[in-house]
C-alpha cells in the first residue's frame, strides 16, 4: 500500500517509504481520517540514527501480514523527532505515563483528538522475557478502544489535563520558578558539585552509559577563564575529562570527531553515531582549551562527512552501514578507503547549524583556518536564504529536496543567533549580527506575557490545536537549551549595542531556572554558562584594520586569545566599521583607524562599555587587556 514518505524532507522518513505500512507524516489530515473512521492513531517517533527504530521497521513495519493489520485498525503516523522536537517532547511526555523505560523508536496509541492512552518503545515481533510482540500490544490497543471506549478516553483526557497544568507551572522561562543571579559562591559550588560526578578512574562524569555532557565541559572552560575563585578546581576538572575522551574509544582516531556516547564506563563500545550538536560544541571546547588537534579533527568530520552541497551540515552519520552496526569503524584508513560509509542524515536543521556555525568561525580565526570560517559562512548563507520562508518565517528544517513545514523552534531561532554573532564578530561582516537581532527581536515576548523568551507562531499548529502543546523544557542535554542559546545571543547582543533590554533578558532568563540549575548542573550548562558570564564585567575588544589582505596582524591575534566568558572580541576593517554603527551596534561608534602614518591596525579595550585609550602596539594593548581580560 503507498504511504507518504516517499517524498519527505527526513531520510528517516523516507527509509519507511517501501513499507507496507499506510504512514502518514505529521499534520491535521491523519487525525481527521482517524475521526472519521472512528479509530486510534499510533504515532511512531525516530530518527536516522536510531538503531532499534531500524530494527523495528526490518522486523515488524516490513512486516505485510502484521501491517495489514495496522492498516485496517489505526490510522499510522511516522515522525522524525530532529523534525519536529515539539511533537516528540510532547508524546514523550505522555509516554511517562505508561512506562519508566523512555526512548526511541518511541510508540504512542493516542485518540484522534491526539491524547495518548498507551505508549511504549521497541516491541519485538515475538515476546521477549516479558516483553509482548507488536502484534500483541496493537490487539490489546485494539481490544481496549473498541471494547473500552469511554475509559480509554476518559484516562486519555485526564493524562492531557496533568500535562497541561504541569507545563503551566513548570515551564522554563517563566517567572513562576524565578531565583536570583548565580553568584560567586555559587559558581564554587557548581565546580564541586561537578568534581564530586566525575569517575576518578577513567574520566567523564557518572558511570555507563557514559555521555560527554558537552555543554558542560563549554561551562567549566568559561569558569577556568572566568576571575572565579574556582577558576583553577574548573581548569583542572576540564583538562582531565577533555583529555580521557579525546585518548578513549569515544573519539574517532581515523577520521576525527566523537561518537554519540559510550555504553560501557571506560569509554569502550561507543554507540557509533556521530551527532552534529556534540560535535560543534565540543570544537569549541578543545579550540578553547588549545588542543588544536583535536579540534582539527572535529572540524574535518565536519567538513568533509556532514557539510552539505550549496552549504551547511547534515544533522548525523549513521552507525549503521553493510558491515553492520559499528563495522565501518572499526576499520583502519585503508580499509575505509575501500569500504561504503555510513549513511549521513542531510537534513539542514537550522538550530544545530547555529552551533556549527559559531563554533566554526571562532575556532577558524583561533587556529588561523580560513577554510573553517568559509565553511561557518556557507552554513550562514544557505541558512539565511532557504530556512526563511518567501514571507519571513524561520523554518526547522530543509534538504536538496527543499524545506519541510516543520516549525522553528526557540532552540532554533536562540542556537541560529547566537551563531550568526559569534561569526559577524569573526568576520567583522555587520549583516549577520543584523539578522541575529531580528531573531531575538522576535523571540522577545510582548508586554505582559511572563515568558522569557518565546518562539513566534505558537509552535506546532497541530499540536496547539489539539491543546497539547507543552512549555519547552529549559533543561539540557547534550545540547544547549532553547532558553540557554537565546540568553547567549541577548548577551552578547547587549555588549554590541548597549541595549540594557538584553542583558536583562538573559539575566532572566537565568534566573528562570536559577535554583533548577545550581541542584543539577550536569544538566544545566549552557544556561549556568550565561550566569557565569554575566557575574563578570562586560569586557569588550574591537580591532580596527586596514582591510589590507592577508593576516589583520599582531593586535588582531592577541585579541583573539582573550577567553574571558561573554566576552566581545571584534576585528573589523575600518571600512565596515561605520556600517556597524550606523546599524545601531553602540560598540563601533567613533572607532577608528589610528592616525599615525602606516597604521594597519588600532585596538580599543572596554570594560561594560568605558574604553580606555586606543592604542597601536602590542605591548600596550596586552597591559590594557591584562588589567581587564584573562589571556
Amino acid at each position: 500500500m503507498p504511504n507518504e514518505l516517499r517524498d519527505a524532507i527526513s531520510p528517516y522518513l523516507r527509509s519507511h517509504a517501501d513499507n507496507p505500512v499506510a504512514w502518514h507524516t505529521w499534520g491535521a489530515a491523519p487525525f481527521e481520517e482517524a475521526a472519521r473512521r472512528g479509530l486510534p492513531v499510533m504515532v511512531s517517533i525516530g530518527y536516522s540514527t536510531c538503531h532499534w527504530c531500524h530494527v523495528m521497521a526490518r522486523e515488524s513495519f516490513s512486516d505485510p501480514e502484521l501491517a495489514a493489520h495496522l492498516n485496517e485498525r489505526f490510522v499510522a503516523i511516522k515522525v522524525d523527532r530532529e523534525e519536529h522536537p515539539d511533537v516528540d517532547a510532547s508524546y514523550l511526555a505522555a509516554a511517562g505515563a505508561f512506562t519508566g523505560n523512555l526512548g526511541w523508536p518511541l510508540t504512542v496509541f493516542v485518540t484522534p483528538e491526539g491524547r495518548a492512552f498507551f505508549a511504549g518503545t521497541y516491541y519485538p515481533p515475538v515476546p521477549v522475557q516479558g516483553t509482548p510482540s507488536f502484534r500483541q500490544v496493537l490487539d490489546a490497543v485494539t481490544e481496549a478502544w473498541t471494547d473500552r471506549r469511554d475509559e480509554v478516553e476518559q484516562n486519555a483526557g485526564e493524562i492531557a489535563a496533568a500535562l497541561a497544568a504541569a507545563s503551566t507551572t513548570t515551564g522554563a522561562g517563566t517567572g513562576d520558578n524565578a531565583g536570583s543571579d548565580v553568584t560567586a559562591d555559587e559558581i564554587q559550588a557548581i565546580v564541586t558539585r561537578l568534581a564530586s560526578f566525575e569517575d576518578d578512574e577513567f574520566g567523564g562524569f557518572g558511570r555507563a552509559p557514559k555521555f560527554p555532557i558537552a555543554p558542560v565541559q563549554r561551562l567549566l572552560v568559561d569558569v577556568a577563564t572566568s576571575s572565579s575563585p574556582a577558576a583553577p578546581a574548573a581548569r583542572a576538572l576540564v583538562g582531565r575529562t577533555l583529555d580521557a575522551m579525546a585518548a578513549s574509544p569515544l573519539r574517532d582516531s581515523v577520521e576525527g570527531g566523537f561518537f554519540r556516547y559510550s555504553v560501557r564506563r571506560d569509554w569502550h563500545e561507543p554507540h557509533y553515531e556521530r551527532m552534529l550538536y556534540d560535535n560543534a560544541v565540543l570544537l569549541d571546547a578543545y579550540s578553547r582549551v588549545g588542543s588544536f588537534d583535536v579540534a582539527a579533527g572535529i572540524a574535518e568530520f565536519l567538513l568533509t562527512t556532514l557539510q552539505r552541497p550549496g552549504g551547511g551540515f547534515g544533522s548525523a552519520q549513521d552507525s549503521e552501514s553493510d558491515l553492520g552496526e559499528g563495522g565501518y569503524y572499526a576499520l583502519d584508513a585503508d580499509g575505509r578507503a575501500a569500504a561504503t560509509p555510513p549513511k549521513v542524515d542531510e537534513k539542514v536543521l537550522t538550530g544545530w547549524n547555529g552551533l556549527a556555525i559559531g563554533a566554526l568561525a571562532e575556532a577558524g580565526v583561533r587556529q588561523g583556518r580560513a577554510d573553517w570560517i568559509v565553511a561557518a559562512r556557507a552554513a550562514a548563507d544557505r541558512i539565511l536564504g532557504s530556512s526563511v520562508s518567501t514571507d519571513g518565517v524561520l523554518l526547522r528544517a530543509t534538504s536538496e529536496r527543499g524545506a519541510s513545514d516543520a516549525v522553528a523552534t526557540l532552540e532554533d531561532f536562540g542556537m541560529l543567533a547566537d551563531g550568526l554573532l559569534r561569526l559577524a564578530t569573526a568576520t567583522g561582516e555587520v549583516l549577520y549580527a543584523t539578522a541575529a537581532r531580528d531573531l531575538v527581536e522576535q523571540c522577545l515576548p510582548a508586554s505582559g506575557d511572563a515568558r522569557v523568551f518565546a518562539a513566534p507562531g505558537g509552535g506546532d499548529p497541530v499540536l496547539a490545536a489539539q491543546g497539547l502543546q507543552l512549555a519547552s523544557d529549559p533543561s539540557e542535554g547534550a545540547y544547549p537549551s532553547g532558553l540557554s542559546a537565546m540568553a547567549s545571543a541577548a548577551l552578547t547582543l547587549s555588549q554590541l549595542t548597549a541595549d540594557a533590554r538584553y542583558r536583562e533578558a538573559a539575566a532572566r532568563a537565568v534566573r528562570s531556572v536559577h535554583d533548577l540549575a545550581l541542584d543539577n548542573p550536569t544538566a544545566f550548562g549552557a544556561i549556568l554558562s550565561v550566569g557565569v558570564a554575566l557575574s563578570d564585567p562586560a569586557v569588550q575588544v574591537v580591532v580596527v584594520t586596514d582591510g589590507s589582505e592577508g593576516s589583520d596582524g599582531p593586535l588582531a591575534d592577541s585579541a583573539r586569545r582573550v577567553r574571558r566568558p561573554g566576552a566581545v572580541v571584534a576585528v573589523v576593517p575600518e571600512a565596515q566599521v561605520a556600517e556597524w554603527s550606523a546599524a545601531g551596534f553602540e560598540l563601533f561608534e567613533g572607532r577608528v583607524l589610528g592616525a599615525g602614518a602606516g597604521a594597519a591596525a588600532t585596538a580599543y579595550v572596554c570594560r561594560d562599555f568605558v574604553c580606555r585609550l586606543p592604542v597601536g602596539s602590542v605591548p600596550e594593548f596586552e597591559e590594557q587587556l591584562a588589567a581587564v581580560a584573562r589571556i
